[in-house]
């Protein structure tokens, strides 16, 4: 996405307002009154609005079925070059951007600390210079936030957040582009996320109330969101017009929910909380008995990898689980963000 225009995509450029209100999308056709987001980084969806998202949702969504579908052959991407620098280990998002990168014509470079010199014999600030003057693109995952937003600051190349402590915008927008397929539409939506106030649960809080969705979150004592997204999202929720709902009871939250989200429980770097964690969480595993709670269309979702503390093999691998089908949305999205 970031590194050319969309309107190789969707054919024109217009300016968006800022208001909440979004126009359902359907691949196949250009959706009128696209914004150009060339140049722009993605290291939270805080810095988008609802037809920012919905535009990037309404080309992943085109790019599937052109590619997948049709079989069409799309090199827009032909003489581009990615920098994916991995601090943490992962399976959907190097597959997702490897792959999506390559299908459209582009070279994919994967770095972990062990091929680099990031931050150790040479500042992330020469690093983001060397990296602009070789590539086209950079996508990061990293323990800190603040390491995206420096490596934004002194780089000259568009960042993505591949994912951080705070947010995981990549994965929020492949399970937007899921639940669109399976309903056919976002708005009016209520998601019920049950489990830790993680980079996730984030990512939602600060994109939902954009695409008209309603939120209901169930954490532990102790494991809520950070408090200053929470009051971004509140904010965003008040001027959406939609519902948001703070509870540590998962059966209140998971009421009438449309939609059943979890996550770990235990992210990479909290190994040493595992006990404490575990013993936090108990009661907050879904279940069949969870989603009697919720309405009779629910579904459910997991960013993967999945234990069995978190959801039973019942619901995971049941038909109410799109778990698959929003893992393999990963490449359809990460697409678009170049």
């Amino acid at each position: 996405m970031m590194s050319f225009t969309l309107r190789n995509l969707l054919g024109r450029s217009i300016s968006l307002s800022n208001k909440c209100s979004v126009r359902s999308f359907r691949c196949g056709q250009v959706m009128l009154n696209a914004t150009s987001l060339k140049g722009r980084h993605l290291l939270t969806l805080k810095d988008f609005n609802g037809e920012e998202i919905k535009q990037l949702l309404w080309t992943s969504a085109d790019l599937k079925l052109r590619i997948k579908e049709k079989g069409e052959t799309l090199p827009l991407l032909q003489g581009k070059s990615i920098a994916m620098i991995f601090e943490k280990r992962s399976t959907r998002t190097r597959i997702s951007t490897e792959t999506g990168f390559a299908l459209l014509g582009g070279h994919p470079c994967f770095l972990t600390t062990q091929d680099i010199h990031l931050g150790i014999n040479e500042s992330r600030k020469d690093t983001a210079r060397v990296l602009s003057g070789m590539t086209d693109l950079i996508l990061a995952r990293v323990y800190k936030h603040s390491e995206l937003q420096q490596l934004a600051e002194d780089g000259s190349i568009p960042v993505i957040n591949g994912l951080s402590e705070l947010y995981h915008p990549i994965q929020i927008l492949a399970d937007y582009l899921t639940l669109q397929e399976h309903f056919g539409s976002l708005t009016g939506l209520t998601v019920t996320w049950i489990g830790d106030g993680n980079n996730v649960l984030h990512s939602f809080l600060l994109s939902a109330p954009k695409l008209g969705m309603h939120l209901r979150v169930a954490t532990p004592k102790g494991f809520e969101p950070d408090a200053t997204v929470s009051q971004f999202a509140k904010s965003f929720s008040e001027k959406c017009g939609t519902k948001m709902f703070f509870t540590n009871d998962p059966l209140e939250a998971a009421s009438g929910a449309n939609v059943l989200v979890t996550d770990t429980w235990i992210s990479m770097g909290q190994e040493e909380e595992k006990a404490e964690r575990l013993k936090a969480f108990h009661g907050y595993q879904i279940t069949m008995k969870t989603g009697q709670y919720a309405a009779p269309n629910w579904v459910f979702l997991h960013c993967l990898p999945r234990k069995p503390e978190e959801v039973d093999d019942e619901v995971f691998y049941s038909t109410k689980s799109l778990v698959f089908q929003e893992a393999e949305n990963r490449k359809w999205t990460i697409m678009v963000r170049k």
